[in-house]
């Protein structure tokens, strides 16, 4: 294949035309498909690379699709990033291609093409089919560029051939399969210039040694002097790491324990300890910053927007607005009387279901991404260790009220464990610093207003209830 089938050029735009129709209906029934309910504009080739022809039984198109919606919400701005600002978004999309399709992966159906260079043949979603999933490993296992796309990994570590493929059900903001039970690829669909720091991170803890989080085995990335990427920038698109079989995700650890009625007080406390091994790891591994009173006024200011881009989104919000300011104006008004913290790089989304319990007891944390919506600068951006301990105790408070009757004081026993198990590590309990922490629990909860408002409505008296108690001038300690 030329070199110019892997640029955005004559060959892509054929390629895209033939796909164009069928992705537009497509796209929006994606589970990682984040322009849900904004009408889709305009579909661009930033790249496409055949990565086996078509003269093959099953072709493999690997596509960087930018997608230019007609309609930007501007509400939404201060929550997701800078949304109305942006131009669109890139996309990686693996599309297998057939004459015909077998039954067996009919689900995987994207169209039938009727024009252009692959007029008469069936395009579908390629994570479905095991010949080509069994490509992207033989492709990891073996360094190397294939035009744009440049293939890694760490020579340290055996990757087996031969390993069964198996698409993993459960999608969210990016896909996954598994290869025997040994490792998994994750597949970042959301393409952004710069290392993603699911990548970044865990290469650099297992420098440090950190067993908490499965190290990179291989990975690959886009070589893109486009308008997604300047000249000499990476786009990160996936990362092989070693899958933990047997392990429990540890959302459903908790809704079963809870279930049964059972306490988590242990796992909670063992999470706390986890989560301070991996912060102490961060820190030593990449630059830490010291927050002054600037600084610390910028991160409220930004709290305030988001909550005012919320409450202006969301009617329920509205009346407890003034009181959950009251939590970033006591942030802002410590930074100015000189108070300072320390800040590194952290997770960035941490809750139960990104963390995993190994059948010895062991657990690890997973999904370093940081919230999908948030400008990649932004997510590697030195954060207070808080913020990811804030992120975990919304997170009890989610399993607790996901429960019928809600098991409030489960909730509070876990946020406590959680928070004793975390000193023990670190030598300072997160409840120690109740302004910090209620600022982050209080914009974390912001966040989840607007999610659930957006995407599971019947779930919007979760974060609410945690917004009342938040708004009524109540630190994050006070639940605990």
């Amino acid at each position: 294949m030329s070199e110019a089938a892997t640029r955005p050029g004559a060959h892509a735009t054929a390629l895209l035309a033939s796909l164009d129709p069928l992705l537009r209906e497509w796209l929006p029934r994606q589970r990682w498909f984040s322009g849900k309910g904004r009408p889709i504009g305009s579909l661009e080739a930033v790249a496409a690379t055949e990565l086996l022809p078509r003269s093959s039984p099953s072709g493999l198109l690997h596509l960087l699709l930018r997608v230019r919606h007609a309609l930007v919400p501007v509400q939404d701005t201060a929550l997701e990033g800078g949304a109305a600002e942006r131009t669109g978004d890139c996309y990686q999309l693996l599309i297998g291609v057939r004459r015909s399709l077998p039954p067996h992966l009919a689900p995987a159906l994207i169209g039938h093409v009727t024009e252009g260079p692959l007029a008469g043949f069936t395009a579908y979603e390629a994570l479905h089919d095991p010949r080509l999933t069994a490509l992207l490993l033989e492709r990891l296992r073996m360094p190397g560029r294939h035009g744009v796309l440049r293939f890694e990994r760490d020579p340290a570590t055996e990757i087996p051939s031969g390993l069964a493929p198996r698409l993993l059900a459960a999608e969210q903001s990016n896909s996954s399969v598994i290869y025997g039970d040994t490792f998994i690829l994750k597949l970042f669909r959301r393409v952004v210039p710069g290392v993603n720091p699911d990548l970044e991170l865990p290469l650099h803890l297992a420098v440090q040694g950190c067993a908490r989080v499965p190290a990179p085995a291989a990975w690959f990335l886009a070589d893109l002097a486009t308008s997604v990427a300047s000249a000499g920038e990476a786009c990160g698109l996936g990362v092989l790491q070693p899958y933990l079989a047997g392990a429990d995700d540890g959302w459903e650890l908790a809704l079963r324990t809870l279930g049964k009625g059972e306490p988590f007080i242990d796992e909670a406390r063992a999470l706390g300890r986890a989560t301070a091994e991996v912060h102490a790891a961060l820190a030593a591994a990449l630059p830490t910053v010291s927050l002054g009173r600037a600084q610390v006024e910028l991160i409220a200011d930004g709290m305030a927007e988001r909550l005012a881009a919320a409450a202006q989104a969301v009617p329920a919000l509205r009346p407890f607005a003034p009181g959950l300011l009251t939590a970033f104006e006591a942030l802002a008004d410590l930074g100015g009387e000189g108070q300072s913290w320390t800040a590194q790089r952290v997770h960035g989304d941490l809750h139960l279901g990104q963390c995993l319990r190994s059948p010895d007891g062991t657990w690890s944390l997973i999904d370093f991404e940081g919230e999908p919506a948030r400008p990649l600068a932004e997510r590697r951006l030195p954060q207070p260790p808080v913020r990811d301990v804030a992120g975990m105790l919304r997170s009890f408070d989610y399993a607790a009220r996901s429960n019928d009757p809600w098991a409030l004081e489960w909730a509070e026993d876990c946020r406590a464990a959680y928070c004793v198990g975390y000193a023990e590590v670190s030598g300072r309990d997160p409840r120690m610093d109740p302004v910090l922490l209620r600022a982050h629990e209080t914009d974390k909860a912001v966040y989840e207003v607007l999610y659930e408002a957006r995407h599971r409505p019947d779930w919007l008296p979760v974060p609410l209830a945690a917004v009342r108690r938040l708004a009524a001038n109540g630190s994050a300690d006070d639940a605990l």
